[in-house]
């Protein structure tokens, strides 16, 4: 069987009536970075917080923080997006899970959602190791300073964990940008989903997902090298 190559394909036009298949892939895109960025956000904020929560003296808040790791980061994506998205709104009260299953754009606030709290369980791990990896005479001499535990996280601890721990959470970014094709089950028309469609359409299965593949290197490419700036600007002198 003989296959017929057409890398023409691209500025045909899409059964969808809204451009070629070009537009149709960079409308996946546009999905799949703003799908990235605000999970991130998510990730972001929420793992600090685990992250510190794993770090303090009390007990209490280490198992909180512990607990949360555990089953954010053990459950396989693939099952929370489904938790999320179909048992979810059947679990809380009809009038929530009628206005969740009726929400427009409900893949993309539910994909946002879950890979946010799974890429946080990830951030929180490396926010603790880089906490732990600071002298302890850093934490100290906030105390020494008059600081409370708060003013020393925030003034001390975590800038310096964050310069030392910026290479793994790129890493993480990465592992997020890639993770939204994962939302492509509940129907989030991202670039996989849109490929996917590509070669249900025309039949060119190897220049779509060509095209995805070649998407996705160039955005890694792109987040790899503006982290290696950030890396470099925020860099302390002599370490």
């Amino acid at each position: 069987m003989n296959y017929n190559w057409n890398w023409g394909i691209f500025f045909e036009a899409s059964p969808e009536g809204n451009g070629t298949y070009a537009d149709m892939l960079l409308s996946g895109l546009m999905w799949t970075i703003v799908t990235a960025l605000c999970a991130w956000v998510i990730a972001f904020a929420v793992g600090s917080v685990i992250g510190v929560l794993r770090t303090l003296p009390g007990r209490g808040a280490q198992m909180v923080g512990n607990a949360y790791v555990e089953l954010f980061r053990n459950i396989p994506l693939l099952v929370q997006m489904f938790l999320w998205y179909f048992v979810l709104p059947e679990v809380l009260p009809e009038s929530w899970g009628t206005w969740l299953k009726q929400l427009p754009n409900a893949p993309f606030y539910t994909a946002v959602v879950c890979l946010g709290f799974f890429t946080a369980s990830r951030v929180a791990e490396q926010v603790r190791a880089g906490i732990q990896a600071l002298p302890r005479g850093q934490r100290m001499a906030g105390t020494a300073l008059g600081l409370t535990t708060a003013q020393t996280y925030r003034y001390v601890l975590l800038p310096n964990a964050y310069r030392i721990i910026l290479p793994p959470l790129t890493s993480e970014f990465l592992n997020n940008l890639k993770n939204t094709s994962v939302a492509l089950t509940i129907g989030l028309l991202e670039l996989t989903a849109r490929a996917r469609a590509m070669q249900e359409f025309s039949f060119q299965v190897f220049e779509a997902f060509t095209a995805a593949t070649v998407i996705y290197i160039i955005i890694n490419l792109i987040v790899v090298t503006v982290a290696g700036v950030i890396e470099r600007r925020v860099a302390v002198p002599g370490r």
